[in-house]
Order: structure tokens, then sequence, then C-alpha cells
């Protein structure tokens, strides 16, 4: 087949549906910093909308669903798990309802790192201490080993 014979293809380029506000998958992805896999996920999940598919049966997402996947990336990066986005989500989707909720939701996760940091500081310093005791031996009298090891 010669190029000018070729039959033309109903994929959305990532240029011509950048300029309508159009996603591919692919664009989607990269706009986020997601993986493709990710965004089918999120979407099979019900975290992000079903989009519109173009004839060649290809998903055309729109600003809408960009918007969605970036909250959803950042609460994610946050250590939000995918309830509590979902969750967030839904509070999100209703606009005119106070955000007491949502401090409570917020306030929680807070404590439940500012719990996490706590734990890893203890972590460090017994871990410090053991390593403080280590006599630069064998391994059959090493005290990293031995602390490791049932009594």
């Amino acid at each position: 087949m010669t190029k000018s014979t070729r039959p033309q293809t109903t994929r959305p380029s990532a240029t011509k549906t950048l300029a309508r506000n159009e996603f591919a998958v692919g664009a989607l992805a990269r706009a986020t910093a997601t993986t493709v896999e990710t965004v089918r996920y999120y979407e099979r999940i019900g975290l992000l909308a079903a989009p519109l598919r173009t004839q060649g049966n290809y998903r055309l997402y729109n600003r809408s669903h960009l918007e969605r996947l970036s909250f959803i990336r950042r609460a994610r990066d946050l250590g939000f798990s995918l309830d509590t986005v979902r969750a967030l989500l839904e509070l999100a989707d209703q606009p005119d309802r106070p955000c007491a909720e949502v401090d409570g939701i917020a306030g929680a996760h807070l404590a439940e790192v500012e719990r996490k940091i706590a734990d890893l500081t203890l972590l460090g310093a017994e871990l410090r201490q053991i390593i403080g005791q280590c006599r630069q031996g064998t391994v059959a009298s090493c005290q990293i080993i031995e602390a490791l090891s049932p009594s």
C-alpha cells in the first residue's frame, strides 16, 4: 500500500487531542506521571469515570479526567489509601458540603503518619544501639546477628 492509499486511523494523536483538551490514555498517563496500567486500574475500580471511546474503540479522556487523576495521584503521593481517596473524591464531588469531614479524614491520616514517624524513630534508635555494639569480630561473635536471633 502506498502512503497516499493508506487508510486513515481513528486513533487520536497526543498532539491533536491535547489541543482539544482530549487525551489518549498514554497522554493522560504522561501528563499525570502515572502508568497506563494505573489509569486503567483506577477506571476499573471506579475512581476514574470510564471515558468516551473513539470509533476505533480507543479511550478518549477529557480535562475532568486529567483533574481527577491529578487529585488521585497527589493524594496517593501523600500516603492516602485508595479507600480514603475514594471518600475524599466523593466529598469533592459535593462542593456545598461543610469540609469538617475532609478535615477529619486528613487529621486521622496525619495522626497515622505521626505514629509511623514515632515508630521509625524508635526503630532507628534500636538499630543505632545494635550497630554500636559491633566489635568488628567474626560473624560467630557478631552482636547484630545475636540481637536478631531468637533468644
